[in-house]
């Protein structure tokens, strides 16, 4: 059956209400209400989708709505996969985000079928704590990543709330992990990557990061 998160994740439904309806509200939810995560999610979408060619990995890409923007910046070779391993989330992806220099794709994020060195832009973004056994997803980041490519992950982070006793027990039960504030920033560091900026805002963190190898 899964955690309840899993099988909001399968529901049709939910994938397409998911981005309209339930992330905003959900995205404000991280900030306790405050426009800090949303005014940072405008700027960071703002730079993910600028001019260029470049080839980008969106893991867990949901119904595509961050994957179709960024192929409209794309020039050239440039390109955007967006896996997901829901089947609901990737018909409501194609259904409705489909572009020239997108592509969807099934995929488990600890197996992503693409060779090492592959990507110069790789995102997972407000997914990973719903994802099992998560961390092994930055290792697959980091190997598909070419040297120099630029990481972004937004997740989750023990904040205020998240801290009370308890908490954290209901939200692992229904299948939402909350990070220590040093995992995620700390698991890629051991696998390499450079220049790692944390940004706490709330509950939630945004992580950029550089892959390793290029001098």
């Amino acid at each position: 059956m899964g955690s309840f998160a899993a099988r909001m994740m399968r529901n049709p439904l939910f994938s397409r209400v998911y981005e309209h309806a339930w992330r905003p509200v959900f995205t404000r939810g991280f900030s306790l209400g405050s426009p800090e995560t949303a005014d940072y999610d405008a700027a960071l979408r703002a730079y993910l989708c600028r001019p260029g060619e470049r080839m980008v990995l969106d893991i867990a890409c949901g119904p595509g709505n961050y994957t179709r923007d960024i192929a409209a910046g794309l020039t050239g070779d440039g390109r955007v996969v967006g896996i997901d391993y829901s089947p609901p989330m990737l018909h409501t992806a194609v259904a409705t985000n489909s572009i020239v220099r997108a592509s969807y794709l099934r995929v488990d994020a600890h197996a992503i079928p693409f060779a090492d060195n592959t990507f110069d832009e790789v995102i997972c973004l407000a997914a990973l704590y719903l994802i099992p056994d998560p961390l092994p997803v930055l290792d697959e980041m980091l190997r598909v990543a070419r040297p120099g490519a630029l990481l972004v992950v937004f997740t989750s982070v023990a904040g205020p709330v998240s801290t009370v006793p308890g908490v954290k027990t209901l939200a692992a039960i229904g299948g939402y992990r909350v990070f220590g504030r040093d995992e995620i920033t700390g698991a890629l560091r051991r696998g390499g990557a450079e220049h790692i900026e944390q940004t706490v805002i709330g509950e939630g963190q945004y992580v950029l990061a550089q892959a390793p190898g290029r001098h």
